[in-house]
C-alpha cells in the first residue's frame, strides 16, 4: 500500500513538473509572439534619433519621422559621417528614452523590410515622433498605409518651419539654386527650379533639372486627387518652376531631395511655359 501511494505521489510530482516546463514554453512562446503587440517595454539603447533598441532585443523605427543619418555607406562599409543636426537628434531622443520604460503604438504594417517594428513611442502621454518633429530634429515621412497621425506630424513640422527651429533654422532666407545642390549634402534646403524632364517608373515619380539634381516622389505618396501628375508627369511637370525642399542627399554622385509628403512641393503659379 505504501509503496502504491509513494507512485502515485511520484506520478503526480513528474506530472506537475511537465505541466510547469510546458507552461513556461507556452509563455516564453506567447511572449515573443506579441513582441509586436501593443504595450510597454524598456528602452536599452538609443540607435539614432528615430531608431531604439528594447531590452526584449527588437529594434524599433520610429514611424512618420526622418532624422539626419549619423552613418553614410561607403562602399560595403557604413562609416561615421553625421549629417547636421544628426547627434542632436540622438541626444534628444537619448534624453527621452534611454533607460526608460515607454509605450509603444501601431498602426497597418508593424514591421519594415528590416524587420524593425514600427511603433508610435510614447514617455507617458508624450508621442516622441512628434516631439522630435516639433523640436525641428526631423521631418515627417509620410509612409501609407502607417498614416494615422500625418495631420498631427503636419502640424508640429509647420510650428517647427513657423519657429525656425533646428532643420528649419534658414531655410527661407537661404533659397539654393541647382547648382549649388551638391555642396549642401546633408542639409535641408530650399531650391526652385524649372523642371527640365521627367521619369516614371511603377514605384516612383522623377523630376529632373539642370545641374544632374533630381527630386523623387514616391507613387504610394501621391494622393488620389493629384493621380494626374503620375499618369501624364509631362504636362504635369515639364517646364514648369516648381518650390521644393527637403534634406539634400547623394546618390550615385548626384544631389537629390526625397519627398516624404507631398507638402514639399509646390509648382509656382508664375513659372513659364
Amino acid at each position: 500500500m505504501k509503496r502504491q501511494i509513494k507512485y502515485a505521489v511520484s506520478l503526480i510530482a513528474i506530472l506537475i513538473a511537465s505541466l510547469i516546463i510546458n507552461f513556461s514554453r507556452h509563455t516564453n512562446s506567447t511572449i515573443q509572439f506579441n513582441s509586436s503587440a501593443h504595450g510597454y517595454y524598456n528602452v536599452s539603447r538609443v540607435v539614432d534619433g528615430d531608431t531604439i533598441e528594447l531590452s526584449n532585443g527588437e529594434t524599433v523605427r520610429y514611424i512618420g519621422i526622418d532624422t539626419p543619418e549619423i552613418r553614410e555607406k561607403e562602399n560595403s562599409y557604413w562609416v561615421y559621417k553625421p549629417m547636421p543636426f544628426a547627434e542632436k537628434a540622438k541626444d534628444f531622443n537619448r534624453k527621452l528614452v534611454e533607460g526608460k520604460s515607454v509605450r509603444l503604438e501601431f498602426d497597418v504594417q508593424k514591421k519594415d523590410k528590416y524587420k524593425r517594428l514600427l511603433a508610435y513611442v510614447y514617455i507617458e502621454d508624450k508621442m516622441v515622433n512628434i516631439e522630435m518633429v516639433r523640436q525641428g530634429l526631423a521631418m515627417i515621412y509620410t509612409y501609407p498605409p502607417n498614416v494615422k497621425y500625418s495631420q498631427r506630424f503636419l502640424d508640429a513640422q509647420r510650428e517647427a518651419r513657423d519657429n525656425k527651429t533646428g532643420l528649419w533654422v534658414d531655410l527661407e532666407e537661404n533659397k539654393i539654386s541647382t547648382s549649388e545642390a551638391k555642396d549642401n549634402i546633408g542639409r535641408v534646403r530650399m531650391i526652385e527650379a524649372r523642371v527640365t524632364d521627367t521619369h516614371l517608373t511603377e514605384k516612383l515619380l522623377i523630376l529632373k533639372f539642370k545641374d544632374n539634381f533630381k527630386v523623387v516622389i514616391y507613387r504610394n505618396n501621391i494622393s488620389p486627387g493629384l493621380k494626374d501628375m503620375a499618369r501624364s508627369p509631362d504636362k504635369y511637370f515639364k517646364g514648369k518652376i516648381v518650390r521644393v525642399y527637403g534634406v539634400i542627399k547623394n546618390y550615385k554622385a548626384y544631389p537629390e531631395i526625397v519627398l516624404h509628403d507631398m507638402s514639399q512641393l509646390e509648382i509656382l503659379k508664375d513659372y513659364q511655359s
